[in-house]
């Protein structure tokens, strides 16, 4: 029977909603878009016999639930092994960084197995994702294309195809006739979203969903799509460059941290089973402030570069430009140094960013920053072969990290000879044969050691400032 009536107020960006009008989104903290959505009329909902009986959970069939291969070793890595019957993915990335091109090289190479995939674009016609796929060498027979944004007529499509993967291209542009608004807004999505959920759950199709971002990055729509769904992932890169990365931000069925590496090229994407050295600079002429680290993603060891530019500041208050780091962290950087290693930072902008276009999230690559920004501002080059990895403490400690094993392996690999790495750090071994380990409790001891081996192999230098 019907208890109450209200009159909620509904944000616009997320769906959240709310008994009372209020300037700023308890959800997503967005400001005025808090808006009245008309009454509605709360229900209870009365106990109906359940149509499939509760079974003991080791009688559980988990065959069906295995993850199947892709064929695109890369993607099956972020995926945790391949597609999983009845998952629904959730891609999201900005315009133009080729999302439609990997899910059109992935459905083309599932097809290829003999199994059938509806790709259902909304943002282009069929003619266009043709031409595509001829480019990129996607045209396979069991591949069948539908241009319509309409929820019933895809729903259509699956009914008369049959397939066992369907590709949504995109969320933010099919609708449906039985619920109010324009496609892309929040009651739309929700219910192409849940559509889309119930029929891969009852048929066991894969459904891959494109999902369009917002201009700070974030999956665009109400948060409650990616809540629904069992795998996101962001397709990262710039569109300038070749370099993509396709990272799970979640996965029902494996590693929520893992990444994938592609390379856009003019016949497709093809994935990078290692792309260590697209993230590291010139090697041969090193320039001051630039340190190269080894940050973990997943369970796959990264080189990469961190750069950082200091120069004296012309306004009141000092830049600060990242590029690829988290700001808030290159900030408390800043400040460990001048406090703790002497560095004297106030009246000088500081640039920094990474070389590739990777984004570095992990604690570890604060040491990294740390010795790049100490070389920038004594204008001091670090040796060709020196890495360093680490977290750096508010009171200028060096924390350590875990996988130092693998951390040293892909180092030794590349041909690294030096490595300043945090005391004590668990799962340390013998590393790698020809390189030495500097062990290091403190940031003031890690410039210590990086200026005595910066003058070893340049006896004409200076020491790092401390």
């Amino acid at each position: 029977m019907a208890k109450t009536t209200v009159s909620p107020f509904r944000c616009t960006e997320c769906g959240w909603t709310t008994t009372k009008w209020v300037g700023r989104c308890g959800e997503c903290q967005a400001w005025g878009t808090v808006e009245e959505s008309g009454a509605v009329r709360a229900r209870t909902t009365a106990v109906h016999t359940a149509t499939t009986p509760a079974v003991p959970i080791g009688s559980v069939d988990v065959a069906a639930a295995r993850a199947v291969p892709t064929g695109i070793e890369e993607l099956d890595r972020v995926l945790g092994g391949g597609l999983v019957a009845g998952a629904v993915l959730l891609l999201a990335g900005e315009p133009g960084v080729g999302k439609s091109t990997l899910l059109l090289e992935t459905a083309a190479t599932w097809a290829r197995t003999g199994r059938r995939v509806l790709y259902a674009t909304g943002e282009e016609s069929a003619a266009q994702v043709r031409l595509r796929a001829e480019r990129i060498g996607a045209v396979a027979d069991a591949l069948f294309l539908a241009a319509d944004t309409d929820l019933g007529s895809i729903l259509g499509h699956i009914d008369a195809v049959e397939p066992t993967l369907v590709v949504v291209d995109s969320v933010q542009t099919v609708s449906s006739t039985e619920v109010d608004g324009a496609a892309g807004g929040v009651t739309q999505v929700k219910e192409v979203a849940a559509s889309l959920i119930a029929v891969a759950k009852t048929r066991g199709i894969i459904v891959i969903v494109v999902g369009h971002v917002t201009k700070d990055g974030a999956v665009a729509g109400p948060r409650t799509l990616e809540h629904l769904v069992d795998v996101v992932l962001h397709f990262e890169g710039d569109r300038h460059g070749p370099l993509r990365l396709v990272r799970a931000v979640k996965n029902r069925f494996g590693a929520a941290d893992e990444i994938g590496c592609f390379e856009l090229v003019d016949d497709g994407i093809v994935g990078l089973s290692d792309p260590s050295g697209l993230f590291l600079g010139d090697r041969e002429n090193p320039a001051p402030g630039t340190c190269v680290t080894v940050t973990m993603e997943g369970r796959r060891p990264l080189l990469a570069e961190v750069q950082a530019l200091i120069a004296p500041t012309a306004t009141p208050q000092p830049r600060r430009v990242t590029s690829g780091l988290d700001s808030a962290r290159v900030a408390m950087m800043l400040g460990v140094l001048e406090r703790r290693a002497g560095v004297r930072l106030s009246q000088q902008d500081c640039f920094a960013a990474t070389v590739g276009g990777v984004r570095l999230a992990e604690p570890a690559t604060d040491l990294a920053l740390a010795l790049a920004i100490a070389s920038s501002a004594s204008d001091l080059a670090l040796p060709t072969g020196l890495l360093a990895f680490g977290e750096v403490g508010l009171a200028g400690d060096v924390r350590p990290v875990t996988s130092l094993t693998r951390r040293l392996a892909e180092a030794g690999r590349l041909g690294f000879t030096d490595a300043i790495v945090p005391s004590r750090s668990r799962g340390s071994g013998a590393p790698p044969a020809g390189m030495h380990l500097h062990e290091v409790g403190s940031l003031h001891d890690a410039i210590r050691v990086a200026s005595r081996l910066a003058r070893a192999s340049d006896p004409g230098t200076s020491a790092l400032p401390r």
